[in-house]
């Protein structure tokens, strides 16, 4: 048995060693090209890092031809959201702006049990065929790709923290004004003033005052007139990359806002929390304890102060916060056990009845076509959470190479006719 663990890793250390490997060198030489999850959270910290002196640029290349070089060099039955980051980056190294032999690109790695750990390797593979010399960089914090030669230390870690605690008021303020705004553009200009000043913060060092950035961000939305009047809202919920990516769910949010819709996004690092708390549940329930487990339960518990502190902020300036993770955790125990976490998990469920509990009956669960644990915790509880909610009204869309936009929006124009009628039942009741 020993000789067989220890020649499967003498495999894996081969199949390394025939890549190239970022070094800490190449710091000064290289320039890193990250995939576009969330435009405005990923702008935030690819700005950050700059200022930290890294050369890192966000891919903003969405053409079918992204997806038709992900087709090439991943095999279709891999999930859809490693097809399309790698052929955003394979795509964007063949324009022509870069130089190749001094170009990287970086990858998260969650370290759980989906395929969204084999990214890695997928991508390695891919640029092996016609990128050999360009390097992956793993940004990850389950240990995973220990020598990638981006150090994360505590201030970065830190740094990456708040902002994301800041790209998700920014972004839940967005949604809840733009639908409204009397003067067309005027939540974009909102949006871009907030950036400005977020990133003004970072470079003082004074991005740990949150109460103070937070307060500034609120008030500059309370400036954007709105119209009075109702707005059916539609939650997204469900694989990372497909519930946030514009690539990856065909510009889901701005189609919801073209139908007249406000859309609701949970938070980022709802999900960042999500893997802090699953390693503190693994020793509850599996009894598998490390040496990071209660490094883990403090990470948590640092957060969500912070969290609940902003949530009491938002209350006050009359916008709706976003969801307290204990109160999501509840929500998850009606549904599924906190066991059940791979890839997103019970925080599919979770998210979808918190919703329903703030008014935001009709949701679109967005997966990848093919992928189990969104099947699984996401379209397998649909059933469970409509019984527990009167109007729940959920629409499960599949993102593939071969389905097209047509077919995805008339499923949610659909789902959307039932929530207008729904929206006027309750009102019609309210009087």
């Amino acid at each position: 048995m020993k000789k067989k663990r220890d020649e499967r890793q003498d495999a894996v250390a081969d199949f390394r060693d025939e890549y190239p490997k970022f070094t800490k060198e190449m710091k000064h030489t290289h320039k890193i090209l990250v995939p576009d999850m969330l435009p405005v959270h990923f702008g935030i910290i690819v700005e950050i890092l700059k200022k930290d002196g890294w050369d890192i640029e966000l891919l903003h290349n969405d053409s079918r031809a992204v997806i038709d070089e992900g087709l090439k060099h991943v095999h279709n039955d891999t999930c859809y959201p490693a097809l399309c980051v790698t052929g955003q980056f394979i795509d964007a190294l063949k324009s022509g702006k870069y130089d190749v032999e001094h170009t990287a690109v970086m990858i998260t790695q969650s370290g759980g049990g989906c395929r969204a750990s084999n990214y890695i390797p997928l991508i390695r593979k891919a640029l092996k065929a016609e990128f050999p010399h360009v390097p992956v960089v793993s940004l990850n914090f389950a240990g995973l790709e220990k020598d990638s030669g981006f150090p994360v230390d505590l201030v970065t870690l830190a740094k990456l923290a708040f902002a994301i605690f800041y790209g998700d008021t920014l972004a839940s303020l967005y949604n809840q004004c733009k639908p409204y705004e009397e003067e067309e553009g005027a939540s974009d200009r909102a949006r871009e003033d907030c950036v400005r000043y977020i990133l003004e913060a970072f470079d003082r060092k004074k991005y740990l005052r949150y109460r103070r950035i937070t307060r500034y961000l609120l008030e500059r939305f309370q400036k954007v007139e709105g119209k009075r009047e109702g707005k059916v809202k539609v939650g997204i919920v469900g694989e990372i990359y497909v519930k946030y990516s514009p690539l990856g769910n065909n510009r889901l949010e701005e189609f919801l806002l073209s139908e007249g819709c406000e859309p609701v996004v949970p938070a980022l690092m709802d999900f960042v929390m999500y893997c802090a708390v699953n390693n503190v549940n693994d020793a509850k329930l599996y009894n598998k304890k490390s040496a990071a487990t209660p490094l883990f339960a403090l990470v948590y518990r640092y957060l969500h102060r912070v969290q609940k502190k902003i949530i009491r902020l938002t209350e006050k300036y009359g916008f709706e916060p976003l969801h307290d993770f204990e109160h999501l955790r509840r929500c998850a125990d009606k549904v599924i056990n906190q066991g059940v976490k791979m890839g997103e998990g019970w925080l599919i469920p979770a998210e979808m009845a918190a919703l329903a509990e703030t008014g935001t009956d009709n949701i679109v669960c967005a997966q990848p076509f093919g992928c189990l644990p969104n099947h699984i915790a996401g379209k397998g509880t649909i059933r469970t959470l409509k019984e527990m909610y009167r109007y729940e009204n959920i629409v499960a869309v599949d993102y593939d190479p071969s389905a097209t936009k047509v077919n995805q929006e008339n499923r949610i124009k659909l789902m959307l006719a039932t929530a207008r009628e729904n929206y006027g039942r309750i009102k019609n009741q309210e009087k």
